[in-house]
């Protein structure tokens, strides 16, 4: 399925071949937490049937719910009219590869304190980045925080 939208900015060009990538899905939501969980079941039902998806289901899924909640969240602002946009691509030898952008104005990732040292282990958020940077093989943030990429082999 092409791009609706042709003034998007081309997919990623640094770890997938431009001439081999596909884009299997684009999804926008509101910035309303409502709309994370519809979100996450639609691009599940696609991952699903990717190939090299097979075990690999809840990892992808866990980090997409938070990415997604991420961008709803501190990107957004829960304000619903703003969006977040969600896209998913994939490449047989380099494997499934999932964007999440927000309109908000960023953030540091570095600056994110480390969930599993001292006192932050005791707090009751922040380990949504943690999390993803676990479970996923690939991740990068970019356009100063306001857009992650998640790759999983």
């Amino acid at each position: 399925m092409p791009p609706s939208d042709s003034s998007q900015e081309p997919l990623p060009e640094k770890d997938f071949d431009p001439d081999k990538l596909a884009l299997v899905l684009r999804v926008t939501l509101s910035g309303d937490r409502k709309a994370v969980d519809p979100v996450v079941q639609e691009v599940m039902a696609v991952v699903r049937q990717m190939k090299g998806a097979y075990g690999k289901e809840d990892a992808i899924e866990l980090s997409l719910q938070e990415a997604l909640a991420n961008a709803v969240i501190h990107g957004a602002k829960e304000d619903p009219t703003k969006t977040v946009e969600c896209l998913v691509s994939s490449d047989e030898e380099r494997g499934i590869l999932i964007v999440v952008r927000d309109p908000g104005t960023g953030f540091t990732p570095e600056a994110i304190p480390n969930c599993v040292v001292g006192e932050n282990v005791y707090s009751n958020h922040g380990r949504g980045i943690f999390l993803i940077n676990q479970l996923m093989d690939k991740v990068e943030f970019r356009k100063n925080g306001t857009e992650i990429r998640m790759v999983k082999r």
